[in-house]
């Protein structure tokens, strides 16, 4: 008989034999299922904190740590890609005044905005510049403009747009925060800024913290987006972008750094509060 061979007592055979999973046993199996439906729904993006998060938001009294082990059992985890870095400009560039010194902080939106431009390599035009705009209280991207060069043309259209979505006629409150590059320094540029008002802030010459706003945006646009595709051309890769900001960062995605909400929330909210 069976339980002679394994040398257990029958008792001890059936017991095992007609023991249910655990309650923490099924618990985890339906954590898990909310996690993979959390994660399939972010794009396969989310990591541990921010699924802890929705989860909480479902009613889960769950730790981090339990979610971080649940997702490894899974064999899921966040998607992440190694960021494309050009080449080095060893043109002199003369140093202009930094109002921000790495103070981000706001109470509102509208106050201050920052901006940068960021490669994208399509496989038929080369390397082709997206030119991006953000409030640095929402988040949100309010203007973006993409184009085949690397013009002054690109960033004024991505501050006017962002001027029209945020229907701002007069600057005075307003500060923007930019590179050196000559795109920002330009005189067209600088008018632009001056016939609104808008005081311009320069980050330091190979100090990217100055602007991590914008370069945080580039850097995850560049991993959930980017560098997930080959773009066959520029229009393929206009309408990815299209879809990537408006449908999913400004609108769909939670940031840890303001409570969890999507740009978009962050923005009603503060225009609720004015």
């Amino acid at each position: 008989m069976l339980t002679q061979v394994l040398e257990i007592s029958k008792t001890t055979y059936y017991a095992s034999k007609d023991r249910r999973p655990s309650q923490r046993s099924q618990e985890n199996d339906q954590l898990k299922e909310e996690i993979l439906q959390i994660y399939e729904k972010s794009k396969r993006l989310y990591g541990a904190p921010k699924i802890t998060y929705q989860l909480t938001q479902l009613g889960w009294k769950v730790s981090l740590k339990r979610v971080q082990r649940l997702m490894r059992e899974l064999g899921i985890h966040s998607i992440i890609r190694k960021k494309y870095r050009p080449a080095s400009n060893h043109e002199k560039v003369e140093s202009r005044e930094n109002l921000l010194k790495q103070d981000f902080s706001t109470t509102s939106i509208n106050q201050k905005w920052s901006a940068d431009i960021t490669y994208i390599h399509t496989q038929k035009e080369g390397w082709t510049y997206l030119a991006s705009v953000m409030d640095l209280y929402s988040r949100k991207i309010i203007g973006y403009s993409y184009g085949k060069q690397m013009t002054t043309s690109i960033v004024v259209d991505a501050f006017h747009q962002a001027l029209q979505n945020q229907q701002l006629k007069d600057g005075k409150h307003l500060i923007l925060q930019t590179d050196l590059g000559t795109q920002y320094t330009s005189d067209e540029f600088e008018g632009l800024l001056a016939q609104y008002n808008v005081r311009h802030s320069y980050s330091r010459k190979g100090s990217p913290y100055d602007n991590s706003g914008i370069e945080s945006f580039h850097a995850t646009l560049k991993k959930e987006e980017v560098y997930m595709r080959y773009y066959k051309n520029f229009d393929e890769a206009r309408l990815a972008l299209f879809q990537y900001i408006n449908g999913w960062y400004n609108r769909a995605r939670i940031h840890g750094n303001i409570n969890y909400l999507t740009p978009q929330q962050a923005e009603d909210q503060a225009k609720m509060l004015a």
